[in-house]
């Protein structure tokens, strides 16, 4: 169910219901309710899936001889693009602009992308300053800049080099 609730709200956006969702899932409506017992809370479950996603593609893609943590925003880049739909949805649900992780989700992204920054930094691929708080702020600000429809990816590209350049003038 929660697949198909995604895939709706990436598609859609807010305006889905929970009978179109169980449409999608094969299921009765009751059968949604007893696992989700508001929309809210489906559209939580969506948003945790989402960052299940993110977690384990920064697991395993972004530990390398480049910056995992270039990879990390490029990929939450492309996953917040196709899903614009499913921000929206958490979004409302919420009542604010802030699709951020919680609870679980969050202390488990938190701890694989504080792994990313200090490989980053060992490697001298990141500035030594950078921290968990601000991969947060820079991707909410990289959420803002995909929800507006500007161009993403030249903001990344402005995001990376300030990430680097304090190395730039150390050495």
């Amino acid at each position: 169910m929660t697949e198909a609730a995604r895939a709706l709200f990436a598609e859609r956006g807010d305006d889905v219901q929970m009978p179109e969702i169980a449409r999608a899932a094969g299921v009765g409506v009751g059968t949604v309710y007893r696992h989700f017992p508001d929309r809210q809370a489906l559209v939580e479950a969506a948003a945790e899936h989402r960052f299940a996603e993110i977690e384990e593609y920064a697991r395993t893609q972004c530990f390398g001889e480049d910056s995992g943590l270039e990879r990390y925003f490029r990929y939450v880049g492309e996953l917040l693009s196709r899903d614009r739909g499913l921000t929206a949805a958490i979004d409302s649900a919420r009542g604010r602009p802030r699709s951020e992780p919680r609870g679980g989700a969050r202390g488990r992204l938190e701890a694989v992308v504080a792994e990313v920054i200090a490989h980053d930094q060992a490697a001298g691929l990141v500035r030594p300053d950078c921290t968990v708080a601000d991969v947060y702020l820079l991707v909410g600000a990289l959420s803002s800049v995909i929800r507006t429809g500007s161009d993403w990816g030249r903001f990344l590209d402005l995001l990376l080099s300030a990430l680097r350049d304090q190395l730039s003038t150390e050495h």
